[in-house]
């Protein structure tokens, strides 16, 4: 199975965020903490240029926190701050208006001398269902971007204003042309990233058993009360019968085995996970 979507809405986004960075003084580059390299898109790079990013490692919550350390040293560096954040849970996006400042510190003050109270502009990008939206949501206090659980739900940018001097561009959730590598596609599969849709599910969770059962596998035989013996064809069988998946005739129902699972994990039911460690890219 050979994993690629990159619908033509996104190809009209990196074309409009390529324009919109002139007007932009700060990157959010939000990325979800169970997947931190497969959410770093190659397209964005073109378009940050030597701008001031705050990297978000989204989703926390969900993610293995012992492993993001490792992470967050990575993607800190010159000109860049790291983030550990759950969007989800009120006001948690708040820290951000600090990191904004901190990163513009010598901007904000040049002007500030000048009696002119600079409005900052930070775009938020990331590959779909990050959570953008949700974090925009977060520190506006309300409503402002639409979101969704599923991938492809913000289709064009938003200004949002933050306060007084900030304001935010909501982009579309943006994925690169073609998969060289196909293990990175697999992990933005597997957080939903890319829509189940576009991928053959039960395939695809045998790769994702396979893996968890290497890293995880008290988290799996906890969650089903399975045993683990068996290739991973025969684990999604367990998991299928314990559940009760049959179709008439009593075969095994894979397909709906293979989606209760990916929505086990996505939502955190199957335990704090993350999918990539700094030591798998000798980072």
């Amino acid at each position: 199975m050979k994993i690629n979507w990159f619908p033509g809405h996104m190809t009209k986004a990196i074309r409009k965020m390529t324009d919109d960075i002139k007007k932009i003084d700060l990157v959010i580059y939000v990325l979800d903490a169970r997947a931190p390299f497969s959410c770093v898109n190659p397209e964005f790079a073109k378009v940050i240029a030597d701008k001031p990013v705050i990297f978000i490692l989204n989703k926390s919550d969900l993610s293995d926190t012992e492993q993001l350390s490792n992470w967050i040293k990575y993607f800190s560096r010159p000109n860049a701050l790291c983030v550990l954040l759950d969007s989800t849970q009120t006001n948690s996006s708040k820290i951000l208006i600090d990191k904004i400042n901190l990163l513009l510190s010598s901007k904000i003050k040049k002007y500030s001398q000048k009696g002119v109270v600079l409005t900052n502009r930070a775009m938020v990008i990331g590959v779909p269902n990050s959570g953008k939206s949700t974090l925009i949501n977060n520190l506006c206090g309300r409503y402002k971007a639409i979101t969704g659980n599923k991938p492809g739900v913000t289709r064009t940018t938003q200004w949002v204003k933050i306060g007084n001097n900030i304001e935010l561009l909501d982009t579309p959730g943006t994925l690169w042309p073609s998969f060289d590598n196909q293990e990175v596609a697999k992990n933005l599969a597997y957080i939903g990233s890319i829509k189940d849709e576009v991928v053959e599910v039960t395939e695809l969770c045998l790769d994702f058993l396979k893996k968890i059962k290497e890293r995880y596998p008290e988290l799996l035989a906890k969650r089903y009360n399975i045993t683990l013996d068996g290739q991973p064809v025969e684990i999604l069988e367990k998991i299928c019968n314990a559940r009760k998946f049959v179709v008439k005739g009593g075969e095994v129902d894979y397909e709906r085995g293979a989606r209760a699972v990916f929505d086990d994990f996505r939502k955190g039911r199957l335990g704090k996970i993350i999918l990539e460690r700094a030591e798998d890219y000798n980072l």
